[in-house]
């Protein structure tokens, strides 16, 4: 592929150009247009963290994409910043985004054809303008975004993503309080306002996040947040909430060509595997993926522990292209009709872990990956990593089950992961020795490989479980270990018992003592587990505070402050074959 070069033009920027909703509400925008009539084709973005903040600049720079023949519209959702109206999240971002792509498509030197980029959030709200289906929008490139809202956004396997929501909500209330605070003349009052926010800020990872009941969550409440805690936890009913909200129930209103990108540790990584195969399915427009070895804020070459080397960010993407300029590669294709080729080279670009290279792809999963079981095997005793844990393809026989008490008051802490929580706690591969060495983290090995073996595609885990509790959780971790003893994460997953019959059956407590099956969706990965290396699963109930504690009473989700221990108990016999099921890749 060509990368477009700059063209020496000069830049015209327009500062809060009002765009009127069609219930009056006024939201504004930064525009970004190359010199001279045109016209020129329109690349929108619509973000609640401030058009004037670097956040509104970062993915994909104004004006460099003007100087490339693009007029760019930055905009401020509605009731954020500079824009007019009450924020709920995710609420009104079809109806607006509809609204602001007719609109962007009549501005002043518009060619009439529009395009979206974003990522999170406002990769979140292309998919909201594109499925109200606006005539004159033409092309997607989402970013790090989600398919079901209660799929990593709000919830995970039932858990209440609460490191997440926590955290992101407390950030947002920033632009709440000086709105709240306009026209005051007394600065006073706002500074103490800021200060409040601030110290719950910095005060979660020492409290703010261990506080109860959930439903009631302290900090958010001190500050004056938007709306209650509570809502999070009524979510996974609310129909019209997840319709808005998600992604998913849309596909069949969505026809667009959109370039899928994300990363093996990006919170929102199983809905960016899912929007891509869902539309890739149904045949409509070009499609395509691009999964790099990130978290949700870094695309850089260090991630977490590892370093994946130079040309595995996206600064420089396999030695070729720069992110920004991949997304306006694929725009020049379907906004200018330029013949560059991208819509028919490899519609998949996976980066393999291990191996530390990119490769293409022509589908997804690889049609070529053999699911192979490898299951729970031990005496009994697989606690912590001086455990008698082993994996193995062979099948079990009569064995021992193993044991381990959950504590909520004593959860097992996060560490890495796909994380995007507060910064005090790392995203990305980690080293996991530090919480296997605790006894109620179950630890299960290969012994050290003798070849190279690749893992790529969806991972999920079957765990025969019984538990003394009406309700608990069950947390299930795929490792990379090295011949020095790191142990490094490759991805995990978690399940509340109430939802092991999924997130829309009804919820069903469980009965203490009885042994269920579980599923536990661990997303995907890609990763060569190199000669010497071991396949590690960690089997626990806790990854705080990245997920919510179980209390282990049953309790209504958020409810309640009481924290009971739990008996766990993991079997892997013939009659309960507990396994973990990786995708392997043959190997020229």
């Amino acid at each position: 592929m060509a990368t477009p070069q700059p063209q020496p033009q000069a830049i015209q920027i327009e500062f809060d150009v009002p765009a009127t909703m069609r219930d009056g509400t006024t939201l504004r925008a930064n525009i970004y247009r190359p010199a001279g009539a045109g016209p020129w084709p329109v690349l929108l973005t619509r973000l609640p963290y401030g058009k004037d903040l670097p956040l509104g600049t970062a993915l994909l720079d104004p004006v460099q994409a003007a100087r490339r023949g693009y007029l760019i519209v930055v905009q401020d959702t509605r009731g954020r910043f500079s824009s007019e109206g009450e924020w709920y999240p995710l609420i009104d971002e079809g109806p607006d985004g509809y609204d602001s792509v007719e609109w962007a498509a009549g501005l002043p030197g518009s060619s009439g054809r529009v395009g979206m980029y974003g990522a999170s959030y406002f990769g979140f709200t292309q998919w909201a303008a594109a499925r109200e289906r606006p005539p004159h929008l033409r092309a997607l490139f989402p970013y790090v975004s989600w398919a079901d809202v209660r799929d990593g956004t709000s919830m995970r396997g039932g858990a209440l993503e609460l490191g997440l929501q926590g955290n992101w909500l407390l950030q947002n209330t920033l632009s709440t309080v000086f709105r709240r605070n306009a026209g005051n003349p007394d600065p006073r009052v706002l500074g103490a306002e800021l200060a409040r926010l601030i110290g719950e800020l910095d005060g979660l990872p020492h409290g703010g996040y261990r506080e109860l009941p959930l439903r009631a969550f302290g900090p958010l409440k001190r500050v004056g947040s938007l709306r209650p805690f509570a809502d999070v936890f009524t979510r996974h009913t609310d129909h019209d909430y997840i319709a808005r909200a998600s992604v998913a129930p849309a596909y069949e209103r969505l026809n667009l060509p959109a370039y899928h990108a994300g990363g093996w540790y990006d919170i929102f990584l199983g809905g960016t595997l899912r929007n891509f195969s869902a539309l890739t399915a149904r045949g409509a427009a070009p499609q395509k993926l691009l999964i790099g070895p990130w978290t949700h804020g870094n695309s850089g070459e260090f991630v977490g522990d590892q370093d994946y080397g130079f040309t595995s960010a996206a600064a420089l993407i396999d030695g070729q292209i720069d992110f920004m300029s991949l997304q306006l590669l694929w725009f020049d294709r379907w906004l200018k009709d330029v013949p560059n080729g991208i819509e028919t080279s490899a519609p998949i670009k996976l980066f393999v872990m291990g191996e530390n290279v990119w490769r293409d792809e022509r589908e997804w999963p690889l049609k070529r990956a053999e699911p192979t079981p490898f299951y729970l095997r031990s005496g009994g005793h697989a606690n912590s990593l001086d455990g008698d844990g082993t994996l193995s393809t062979q099948a079990p026989g009569a064995e021992p089950a193993d044991r381990y008490a959950y504590d909520p008051r004593d959860p097992v802490p996060t560490l890495g992961g796909a994380l995007l929580i507060h910064v005090s706690f790392r995203a990305g591969p980690c080293d996991q020795r530090p919480v296997e060495r605790r006894p109620d983290v179950l630890v299960y090995s290969t012994p050290p490989l003798e070849t190279d073996v690749e893992v790529t595609g969806p991972i999920g885990v079957t765990l025969w479980a019984a538990s003394s509790a009406p309700d608990t959780d069950f947390v299930a971790r795929l490792v990379d270990v090295f011949p020095d003893g790191r142990a490094i994460n490759l991805t995990d997953g978690i399940l509340r018992a109430r939802f092991r019959a999924g997130i829309d059956a009804p919820e069903a407590l469980i009965e203490p003592g009885r042994a269920y099956e579980y599923q536990i969706d661990l997303w995907a990965t890609s990763n060569l587990f190199r000669a010497g290396h071991r396949i590690r699963v960690d089997i626990t109930s806790s990854s705080f505070p990245r997920w919510d504690r179980n209390p282990n009473t049953g309790a209504p989700l958020g409810e309640g402050t009481e924290l009971v221990t739990a008996t766990q108990t993991i079997l892997h016999d013939s009659d309960h074959p507990s396994r973990i099921l990786l995708p392997l890749v043959a190997r020229a």
